[in-house]
């Protein structure tokens, strides 16, 4: 790759070409693009503005050819189209990139099940307190955690890579952003069940996470030691690396079923959702954690944090017990992997205010607080609820969710939700039909399910509801006697602005 060569990009709307062409741009390549969308459609044209980069929108002209010395293709572009049929250039493909062009700086990777972008974006916050630029994907409106974004993400410009590690239930995808990113340790905050609709049995989905800890085997993890599935696959991979356990001193106030990696019912008694004091007969037991908090204070927003040299006072900008764990990883993570001193930290997590979506306070209504959360699977769904029952009392809560473990999930969501919520209005078609058979099981709870209308929506990954299902789901829910509403799931975090339009 000469420095001279020009490489052009085709499909630099999408996710993965617009990486690749700022890539190629930060190193000093001369770079051009092409897309068949129109620059006013081009999702991501903001992220490729300052990068002089030429793109030809709406067509991919022979000029294009012309210019280029090499062509980049997205990889979801068959090899026979037309596109591609008459070109006489070399062609790169994604993985060529990737294996050219390496991260070069330290990388750390934050995965689980529940906590990923809260612990992944005070990370990030910690770092740019510090004078640590982490870098940054810049693709307005995307999460980031999946697909080749991390892996992509890692090659740009930056002081240090902070990459939140998810999955759509697919074997592989983990283990290849761990290896695709020469990441060097990383954070499990939880694995709890989810995606079971479409890998079959929550151990077949705790195995995708595990490729986490078999590709940084003989590195660092920092891990919630009181989840006995992160515990017990550390234990059956035979992990070799240094592995940093944190927990919460806490009274457990339920007791869970949780399957044990070897294949026996264990019963758990939750500190929060899946997470607590635990005994197997294998032998996987809550170990004694390298780091705990104490004398957790929710109303104060205050904990100690006992870490193996000291005690620290801990002053959490955020709510919720399972904001604890989050931060307890993170503060650990900053101090090992950005090399920082406590009191370089804790600043950054009392200022730490949560991320957008996350039991978040969006506007009073008709005197009413109307809070939105992306509770999405039944663990997230039960720890957010219980926690917004400890803090404020009796609320209603408007479902949005349509489960990606299916129906289980859709039950074990709505279950968690008739649980701590005062009224229910099921605003998404998974939970209305979970609704309908809960009233005909037991008529009573008419008084406390409010059926919402629904339309025809088919659901997208989580996103259960329609924007005017979340509407007429919060018109009903303001209507109850009931001074708080909570709406949880994504079609609640993406659509929250019409709660400025009730």
């Amino acid at each position: 790759m000469n420095k001279n060569d020009t490489f052009g990009v085709i499909g630099v709307c999408g996710a993965n070409g617009n990486l690749i062409a700022r890539i190629l741009k930060q190193r000093g390549y001369n770079v051009i693009g092409t897309d068949l969308s129109f620059k006013k459609d081009c999702r991501f044209a903001k992220s490729l503005e300052g990068y002089d980069i030429d793109v030809f929108y709406g067509k991919t002209p022979e000029a294009f050819f012309k210019k280029s010395d090499y062509i980049i293709p997205p990889a979801s572009l068959p090899k026979d189209s037309e596109v591609l049929k008459n070109c006489d250039k070399p062609i790169l493909e994604l993985y060529d990139i990737i294996e050219i062009i390496k991260p070069e700086k330290p990388v750390f990777g934050i995965t689980g099940t529940n906590g990923k972008t809260t612990s992944t974006t005070l990370l990030k916050k910690i770092a740019y307190d510090n004078g640590i630029k982490p870098c940054e994907h810049d693709l307005e409106g995307m999460q980031g955690n999946a697909e080749f974004i991390p892996i992509l993400q890692s090659r740009l410009d930056g002081d240090v890579g902070i990459l939140e590690v998810g999955t759509f239930g697919v074997p592989g995808t983990v283990g290849r952003v761990v290896k695709n990113t020469s990441m060097t340790g990383g954070v499990i905050t939880n694995i709890t069940p989810d995606h079971l609709n479409d890998l079959g049995s929550f151990m077949d989905y705790a195995n995708v996470k595990a490729e986490f800890i078999k590709e940084l085997d003989g590195k660092t993890l920092i891990v919630n030691g009181q989840d006995p599935t992160i515990m017990g696959l550390l234990r059956e991979l035979d992990y070799k690396g240094e592995v940093i356990t944190f927990g919460v001193d806490e009274l457990p106030d339920s007791v869970g079923m949780k399957e044990c990696v070897c294949g026996r019912e264990i019963a758990v008694k939750e500190i929060i959702s899946g997470c607590g004091y635990y005994f197997c007969q294998c032998g996987i037991t809550t170990p004694q954690v390298d780091y705990i908090a104490t004398n957790v204070d929710l109303k104060n927003r205050t904990f100690d944090l006992h870490t193996p040299d000291e005690k620290l006072t801990v002053k959490m900008g955020v709510d919720g017990l399972h904001n604890v764990y989050n931060l307890i990883g993170v503060i650990i993570a900053a101090h090992k992997f950005l090399d920082l001193p406590y009191d370089k930290i804790l600043p950054s997590v009392a200022s730490f205010t949560g991320v957008s979506g996350r039991m978040e306070e969006v506007a009073k209504v008709k005197g009413k607080d109307i809070f939105v959360d992306y509770a999405h699977n039944p663990a997230g769904v039960e720890t957010v609820l219980k926690e917004f029952k400890k803090l404020f009392g009796d609320f209603t809560t408007v479902i949005t969710v349509s489960s990606e473990s299916g129906y289980p999930g859709d039950l074990g969501i709505f279950n968690s939700v008739l649980k701590f919520s005062k009224f229910i209005v099921p605003a998404s078609v998974a939970s209305h039909k979970i609704a309908i058979e809960k009233l005909e099981d037991n008529p009573k709870l008419n008084d406390r399910i409010f059926l919402n209308h629904i339309s025809d929506f088919k659901k997208t990954g989580t996103l259960g509801a329609s924007q005017e299902e979340v509407r007429d789901g919060l018109i009903k829910a303001l209507n109850l006697d009931c001074e708080m509403v909570i709406a949880i799931g994504e079609a609640a975090t993406k659509f929250k602005s019409v709660i400025f339009e009730l």
